[in-house]
C-alpha cells in the first residue's frame, strides 16, 4: 500500500500534457473494465473549455503521477464535480492501492466542499460522504449482441416482437428506414437538441441546453473523436427525415447514452426504441461491451437492461462557514426529494404538477 502523501498541484485541464492524458486514460483501465467516458481526461478538457472554473489536482509521488482530481470551483471556495448536472458519471483516478485523506486533497484543491451526484462505486476515498445511492441501468454486451437478443427473447419476449413489427409499420406507412450509428451531421444534431428542448419544457423541468455552457460542450464533444472519449450521434430516419436520435459519449468499451429523443408526431411507431435496439447493436459490433443508460427511472430502461450500477449522491465538507452554508443550502431540499422519491404517490403528484407546469409555460 501507498502511504506517503503525494504531493498536490494544480492545473487547468488545457494545461495536462500528451503525457497525462495517456496516463490518465491508463490509470482508469487499470482500475476498472468499465471506462466511462464521462471519467475520461478529455471530458475533463471538454468542460474546461467551456467553464473557466474548471481546475485538476494532479498528484505526484516519489516523481511518478499516481492520480487525478476533476472539479469545479465556484465561490467560496464551493467545489462540485466536473460538469455536474450533465456528468453521468464522477470521481477522482486514482493509482490501485493509493491511500489519501481527502480533506487534505481538498486543502490542496481549496475547497471546503465538493458535491456529487453521480459518484461511480468504487470510489472509496469519498463513498462515506454520500447519502444517497441510485440504479443506473446498464446492458452488458460482453457475449455480443446476438446474447443480449436472446436474453430479450427470454425476458422481454413481447418487447422485442413489438420492436420489430413497428419497424417493419413504419416502413410501409412512412417509407424505407435508415439507421446511422455515428452520424456527424449538424442539422440532425440540432434537431435533436430541438426535440429534447421540447420535452423538457413540455414536463416541467429545466432545459439544460438554455445554458450557454452545456449547449457548447455538447457541440464541442459532437466534433471530438478521440478513443477514450467521443460524441456519438445516433440517428434513425424515416423515407429520408430524422424520426429518432440520441447523443451520447462513448469510450473504446462503454457507450454512455445522454440526450435521446424522437418526434412526437410519429410517437404510435415508437421510434426510440426502434433506435435503441439499432444502436445496441451497432455498439455491440463497434466494440462495445456496457451501455449505460444513467440514474433516473424509465419503463424503457427497465425494459432493455441486462443489471444495474449503483452511483451515489453526497457532498464531502469540510468544518467551517463556507461548509455550513452549503450544507443548509442543499442537505433539506435533497431530504425532502429522497422522501418524494420513495412514496409513489408524492412521487406522482410531483410528475403531475411539474406537467402542469409546463402545459402552463407553453401557452
Amino acid at each position: 500500500m501507498t502511504t506517503t502523501a503525494p504531493r498536490i498541484s494544480i492545473v487547468h485541464p488545457r494545461d495536462l500534457t500528451a503525457a497525462d492524458l495517456d496516463h490518465w486514460n491508463d490509470l482508469r483501465a487499470a482500475t476498472t473494465t468499465a471506462t466511462n467516458p464521462f471519467m475520461s481526461a478529455q471530458f475533463s478538457q471538454a468542460v474546461g473549455r467551456v467553464r473557466h472554473d474548471t481546475r485538476v489536482a494532479v498528484l505526484r509521488r516519489n516523481g511518478r503521477t499516481v492520480g487525478y482530481f476533476p472539479y469545479q470551483r465556484g465561490r467560496w471556495g464551493c467545489g462540485r464535480a466536473v460538469g455536474l448536472g450533465v456528468s453521468d458519471c464522477q470521481g477522482a483516478v486514482l493509482a490501485p492501492g493509493l491511500r489519501l485523506d481527502p480533506h487534505h486533497l481538498m486543502r490542496a484543491c481549496g475547497l471546503n466542499t465538493w458535491e456529487f451526484n453521480h459518484l461511480e462505486s468504487g470510489q472509496d476515498l469519498f463513498l462515506p460522504y454520500a447519502t444517497g445511492q441510485f440504479a443506473s441501468p446498464v446492458v452488458d454486451l460482453t457475449d455480443g449482441f446476438a446474447h443480449y437478443e436472446r436474453h430479450l427473447r427470454t425476458h422481454a419476449r413481447g418487447f422485442l416482437k413489438t420492436a420489430r413489427a413497428q419497424e417493419r409499420r413504419m416502413t410501409r406507412n412512412i417509407g424505407p428506414v435508415r439507421f446511422v450509428h455515428d452520424d456527424r451531421s449538424q442539422a440532425a444534431l440540432r434537431t435533436l437538441v430541438a426535440w429534447k428542448s421540447a420535452h423538457y419544457r413540455r414536463t416541467g423541468r429545466r432545459d439544460p441546453f438554455a445554458q450557454p455552457w452545456i449547449a457548447r460542450l455538447v457541440e464541442g464533444l459532437a466534433a471530438t473523436d478521440a478513443a477514450d472519449c467521443s460524441g456519438t450521434l445516433s440517428v434513425l430516419y424515416a423515407a429520408g427525415r430524422p424520426v429518432a436520435a440520441h447523443f451520447g459519449l462513448r469510450s473504446r468499451t462503454v457507450l454512455s447514452c445522454w440526450f435521446p429523443s424522437y418526434d412526437r408526431a410519429l410517437a404510435t411507431y415508437s421510434p426510440g426504441r426502434i433506435l435503441y435496439l439499432r444502436m445496441i447493436e451497432a455498439a455491440a459490433e463497434s466494440g462495445i461491451r456496457l451501455v449505460d443508460f444513467g440514474r433516473g427511472e424509465a419503463p424503457y430502461k427497465n425494459s432493455f437492461k441486462t443489471g444495474d450500477l449503483l452511483v451515489h449522491e453526497g457532498a464531502l465538507r469540510t468544518a467551517g462557514p463556507a461548509a455550513a452554508l452549503h450544507w443548509l443550502r442543499h442537505e433539506p431540499l435533497r431530504a425532502a426529494h429522497h422522501v418524494v422519491r420513495g412514496h409513489p404517490a408524492l412521487k406522482n403528484g410531483a410528475v403531475r404538477v411539474l406537467r402542469a407546469f409546463g402545459t402552463l409555460r407553453q401557452r
